[in-house]
């Protein structure tokens, strides 16, 4: 039953990359471009993104509850020792929701329409950002791992780990991602007059991901941070790039010939390589600290709840999914099934 926990895991953080990081980057997507295309984009986002945004951040509720009640020990890290980072996350989720409805629902039309765009743009930049920032502090080295709080300082628990060279790096890159997702994803949501826009954007997406990543290969190699060296040693790791280079090519010439399904398609696999690369490079040790490193699986529950807690996930994952593909398809969001 424990492999079924795994399985549910590691689809909820594709998942939620994925689709959330479309829905994060429609708004990094809005800040960097000019005004006229700002109402363009606005526009579009409203009309694809709108009727399921908010389906968008179940996967990261599934993946806090699997960890919180799967691994309570290595969950319990996690908002200990990050919680600075998570609580800006929440901020950064809270204020963006906010910020969608009402500069599309308010019923009174006036200057602070203008607040709310903003808001919404900034959030949506700066909480992946976080996000990423969360997810390279857990594989920095400078995370401290201790009952002794008293030997150090606040800085040294609690702001260092996710305020490094290192974690900001990772923060920008998945902001990239996220970016590149929703450029992807815009192409096939415009007219022929409105969609070299987003293939301009989609390139140029692309290779800020690519900048980026190596970015966070070479600092993170000059400065012997234990995860990218074993990432560049891991020959399952050292696969899935090479599969993830091969892609490049054959994406940006679906980028530039505007297909709807091919691109997302590869945009998709991209994404899926590169999380999968990360996770096998120091599985399972997922927490990397600078006196230990934590064992995702030496955190496990106890087997009768591991049992109950797969039980559960079999069974809302029944439920769950149909009703979420049929939300897909309903608002044409899976262009797979158009002819």
């Amino acid at each position: 039953m424990l492999n079924v926990v795994l399985f549910f895991l590691a689809t909820s953080l594709v998942l939620y990359v994925i689709l959330a990081g479309a829905d994060f980057g429609a708004g990094i997507v809005e800040l960097f471009s000019t005004k006229s295309n700002q109402a363009l984009t606005k526009k579009t986002i409203y009309r694809v993104m709108g009727p399921v945004w908010e389906a968008n951040h179940i996967w990261i509720i599934i993946l806090i509850v699997i960890l919180w009640v799967g691994f309570p020990d290595f969950y319990n890290v996690l908002v200990v020792y990050l919680h600075i980072p998570l609580t800006l996350v929440l901020l950064g989720i809270t204020m963006r929701g906010v910020a969608f409805v009402f500069r599309h629902y308010d019923a009174y039309k006036d200057k602070s329409q203008i607040l709310y765009d903003w808001l919404f743009r900034i959030s949506s930049l700066l909480t992946p950002i976080f996000l990423g920032m969360t997810a390279g502090s857990m594989l920095s080295g400078k995370l401290v791992i201790t009952d002794s709080y008293e030997q150090y300082t606040f800085y040294d628990l609690f702001i260092a780990p996710w305020l490094n060279g290192f974690s900001i790096l990772v923060g920008f890159f998945f902001a990239a991602l996220c970016a590149f997702l929703t450029s992807i994803l815009l192409i096939g949501e415009s007219d022929i007059t409105n969609r070299k826009i987003y293939v301009r954007k989609s390139k140029y997406a692309t290779l800020m991901v690519i900048g980026l990543g190596f970015l966070v290969l070479c600092f993170g190699f000059i400065n012997d941070i234990i995860f990218i060296t074993d990432f560049i040693k891991n020959p399952y790791t050292i696969v899935l790039i090479i599969l993830s280079a091969l892609l490049i090519l054959p994406l940006l010439r679906s980028i530039k010939q505007a297909t709807k399904v091919l691109s997302r398609t590869l945009a998709g696999l991209q994404v899926i390589l590169i999380l999968f690369a990360a996770m096998f490079a120091h599985f399972p040790y997922l927490i990397i600290a600078s006196n230990t490193e934590m064992s995702l699986l030496e955190t496990v529950a106890p087997e009768a709840v591991i049992k109950v807690l797969g039980i559960t996930l079999i069974i809302g994952g029944l439920v769950i999914l149909p009703g979420l593909f049929h939300l897909l398809k309903s608002f044409k969001m899976i262009k797979v099934l158009e002819s």
